[in-house]
């Protein structure tokens, strides 16, 4: 799966057009293709902008929904886009409106996910992209089918089921072990049955978002799609360059989901990713005076996973108090220090959160953990993960073999070690094992005949999406390449110049880096 970092730390996806040879097939100035007859009253909608307030998901995003430089609006797409004329969903959009008098028309964001809201991104973020592209774009963030404000929505539990469900930990290997995690995965897949029902979970994947992509394309008037896709939003962008090459002017893809691979293959590549962020965490750790501030793992990188291990593990059987009358647990646990690998900047709170279980106390991972689960201050939860399961659950062939269970559960667990419950692998299906309707996408090699070139964006020490995957991915979409160097999850339009001015001379003039462009992050 591929986890969702919040603010600074979710990225970017981007077409990238060039006129060199061995880029792209198609001409951005081509005209786009005409929708299919049936769904021309979608298309041809005229959406309703106003005020954001009631948008907002969570009470964090309150203040930044209600600035008056947003507007918003729910476009109406086919639930089911076999049955046009059924049910419909609503997809929310949030909007900057472009500051200059040169506008090339609207720029798309997705922040990944699977289940992140897109208006909460830009909302919060527009204030820090690049100038140049609020001058000349109309920003918009969405939150595709199920997410966010879009409705209906993907929810399965409440506040009170999800704060138990984090304290579940299913470390006994054991058949009777194994029955009790597979009875918690098949829970929560019923729950999300009858409380969402079986005809949404259905048409809740990114083929049908990226569908979603082209009616909001015509809905806010323009004839091309400008996208920025982090993460997941890799596997949207490409998913609907695969489905419109003909409509795009510019994609950007940042932190990439190779589309070749399957379930077990990325599941174990991700896993491998983050033992790799927390080998680096331990590296720099060991190298921090010892005087002031201690590594809480010592100064031996190559013990690092086994002295974390001996602090983090007997929280299978005894939690630590937080301060606010919950405990931290096992799963919590390593939750907030994976979401603290996702960027090198936090590993300084990363050290406080370790010494602190240490000495019998669990706030700082339990703060890291709630931002994780996008849990706020008054307990309440978006349906960012439940959304994550869901999308998740149609987008991947679930692995349902016992054989194949326990080969991906162990692979996954000798892949990052740092991860585990040092008792044996529990050899459960998880929720998608359990759900109620087939998955509607495959893994294969996208066909693009006709796609302008697009850009990728791959950072080498990406724990979420390892590099490797952005160079294949460029390579399987004829795009170009920024190669990053540094230890953090995307990096396009976060204040790094070099690539910034990239991705802006891409998104705005259409021009492509140099082959072989690479960039640096400074060092944590």
């Amino acid at each position: 799966m591929v986890l969702a970092a919040v603010g600074a730390m979710i990225m970017l996806l981007g077409a990238c057009a060039d006129t060199s040879s061995g880029r792209g097939t198609g001409d951005p100035e081509q005209p786009p293709a005409s929708p299919p007859p049936q769904l021309a009253a979608f298309y041809d909608q005229q959406l309703d902008w106003g005020p954001c307030g009631s948008y907002a998901s969570t009470s964090d995003d309150a203040q930044a929904f209600a600035d008056p430089k947003f507007d918003c609006a729910r476009a109406t797409v086919p639930l089911d886009y076999a049955n046009p004329t059924g049910p419909t969903a609503e997809v929310a959009l949030l909007r900057q409106k472009a500051s200059g008098a040169e506008k090339i028309g609207s720029l798309f964001f997705d922040p990944g996910g699977p289940g992140a809201s897109g208006t909460s991104y830009l909302a919060n973020s527009a204030s820090r992209l690049p100038a140049t592209l609020g001058q000349r774009f109309d920003l918009i963030g969405f939150d595709p089918r199920g997410t966010g404000a879009s409705t209906p929505k993907i929810d399965c539990l409440d506040d009170r089921e999800n704060d138990a469900e984090r304290t579940e930990v299913f470390a006994d290997p054991s058949p009777a072990g194994v029955a009790a995690a597979e009875a918690d995965s098949k829970s929560f897949a019923d729950r999300c049955t009858q409380r969402v029902g079986a005809d949404v979970l259905a048409n809740m994947g990114t083929r049908d978002a990226a569908k979603d992509m082209d009616i909001l394309r015509a809905a806010v008037g323009d004839e091309k799609m400008n996208y920025v896709g982090y993460s997941y939003g890799t596997e949207l962008g490409t998913a609907y360059a695969e489905a419109f090459p003909r409509n795009v002017r510019s994609i950007v893809l940042d932190g990439a989901i190779d589309p070749t691979q399957t379930t077990v293959e990325s599941s174990v590549k991700q896993a491998a990713g983050f033992q790799l962020a927390f080998d680096n965490y331990a590296k720099w750790c060991a190298t921090q005076p010892q005087d002031k501030a201690p590594c809480p793992l010592g100064t031996d990188p190559a013990k690092a996973t086994r002295a974390f291990q001996t602090i983090i593990q007997p929280l299978i059987d005894k939690p630590v108090p937080v301060g606010d009358g919950r405990t931290l647990s096992f799963e919590d646990a390593i939750t907030g220090v994976t979401q603290a690998l996702y960027v090198s900047e936090y590993w300084p709170i990363l050290s406080r959160g370790i010494s602190e279980v240490a000495s019998g106390q669990g706030r700082v991972l339990q703060v890291l953990a709630d931002s994780y689960y996008e849990r706020d201050e008054q307990g309440h939860y978006s349906n960012m993960l439940e959304a994550f399961q869901a999308i998740t659950c149609v987008n991947q062939k679930p692995v349902t073999d016992p054989a194949e269970v326990r080969e991906l559960n162990e692979k996954s667990d000798q892949a990052a070690p740092y991860r585990s419950t040092g008792r044996g692998v529990v050899a459960a299906k998880g929720p998608c094992g359990y759900w109620p309707v087939p998955p509607t996408s495959e893994p294969h090699t996208p066909d693009v005949q006709g796609l302008p070139p697009v850009l990728v964006v791959s950072v080498t020490g990406d724990p979420a999406t390892p590099y490797q995957a952005g160079v294949d991915l460029a390579q399987q979409l004829k795009g170009s390449l920024i190669k990053v160097n540094g230890e953090q999850h995307t990096a396009s339009l976060q204040g790094n110049a070099c690539i910034d001015d990239k991705v802006v001379a891409y998104l705005v003039d259409l021009k492509s880096p140099d082959d072989g462009a690479e960039c640096t992050l400074a060092p944590a």
